[in-house]
């Protein structure tokens, strides 16, 4: 097996360590992509905190762009060369929820202890997400990646992987939303600033963003919020409606606080609903009053990575980026080196970066 760098976690809230490991070639439906570029998510960096759990040593990475430098026996439709966007999203095709048009939540098993990652010495390396994007290269499911125009600077086009999926589809899909409808999104970070793109990409006539941080709100309004509300005001819902002159049709939740799904409902108008995106730690618990929700003809409903529908998303979202329509480039706060990834993450722990990429010297 080629030896590849990769950051590996070997223990939680520990330092990645960067080091060979070993990576077999693609087999069956499997490519291999060198990557070119690997976004932080904050998905990944809960993983190696052990919030969620999870087997020991790994490799995490979830968000990432390259060019296919392998192709097992039955892939079909792809070559060698091909920019991609590789994704977390593994789906099988064939089970109920597949065959529903829901891939993200795909019901077929993977067991990332048992994939292609193994350590130098030969023990078992287990492959994040489906995904081990913390490395020059990965082996995925072909249904993982889609092909994408060269157009696009990697970089850019690694954030459609996670974040801009998860926020614009948020919206778009799991809300439904509709032209002229109002929007409120909690937390102005890199997928709240996505959901706020895909609000103004629909249509809605408001959108009010919510954040701890003035300076955040103010980023919100460059990628298209009407209206910024703090909250640390005592009851920011309220400057909400007043904003709209109503309740919202749709509140996106984009934090894993839960304080922000206690205070959610308490925005919407009759008949709207929350959509749940952030993701808190295992085990916090949040409260509501369903009586009012029954009575308004509201809901909640979760929402994961935007219930997207790769090949049929991406290629939209890379052409609005191309138009000038959709923000990548302005999502990015720093690049770094494979070397710097902790720097990188504990940077993205502040709160104050949208993405921090890491990017592949070739």
């Amino acid at each position: 097996m080629p030896l590849i760098k990769a950051a590996v976690a070997h223990a939680f809230k520990e330092p990645l360590v960067v080091e060979d490991v070993d990576l077999r070639a693609p087999q069956g439906s499997e490519v291999e992509v060198t990557l070119d570029a690997v976004a932080i998510c904050h998905s990944d960096i809960s993983f190696a905190s052990g919030a969620w759990g999870g087997t020991l040593p790994a490799v995490y990475g979830h968000e990432a762009a390259g060019r296919i430098t392998g192709l097992g026996d039955n892939v079909q439709g792809l070559a060698e060369g091909d920019s991609v966007v590789v994704t977390l999203i593994r789906a099988c095709g064939s089970c109920p929820s597949c065959a529903g048009g829901k891939p993200t939540v795909c019901e077929t098993p993977y067991d990332g202890d048992k994939g292609p990652l193994k350590t130098a010495e030969g023990g078992t390396l287990h492959q994040a997400m489906a995904s081990g994007a913390f490395a020059e290269k990965v082996v995925v499911e072909q249904a993982q990646v889609v092909k994408i125009s060269d157009d696009i600077p990697k970089d850019a086009a690694a954030l459609i992987a996670c974040g801009v999926i998860t926020g614009v589809g948020a919206v778009v899909n799991a809300a439904g939303l509709r032209a002229g409808q109002d929007v409120v999104v909690i937390g102005a970070g890199g997928v709240g600033l996505n959901a706020i793109q895909g609000a103004r990409i629909a249509g809605a006539r408001r959108i009010v963003a919510v954040d701890m941080s003035e300076e955040k709100l103010a980023i919100a309004k460059e990628f298209g919020a009407t209206d910024g509300v703090l909250a640390t005001d005592p009851k920011p819902w309220r400057a909400a409606q007043k904003a709209m002159g109503r309740g919202a049709d749709a509140v996106i939740v984009t934090v894993g606080a839960i304080p922000a799904y206690d205070q959610a409902p308490r925005y919407l108008a009759g008949g709207g609903k929350v959509i749940m995106v952030g993701m808190p730690h295992s085990g916090d618990m949040s409260s509501y009053e369903p009586v009012t929700m029954a009575f308004m003809g509201q809901g909640m409903v979760g929402s994961k990575m935007g219930d997207v529908v790769i090949q049929r998303d991406i290629p939209w979202m890379v052409d609005l980026y191309l138009q000038g329509r959709l923000k990548l480039d302005e999502l990015i706060s720093g690049r770094w080196s494979l070397d710097q990834i902790n720097e990188a993450i504990e940077d993205t722990k502040t709160g104050a970066a949208r993405r921090n990429v890491i990017l592949f010297d070739r």
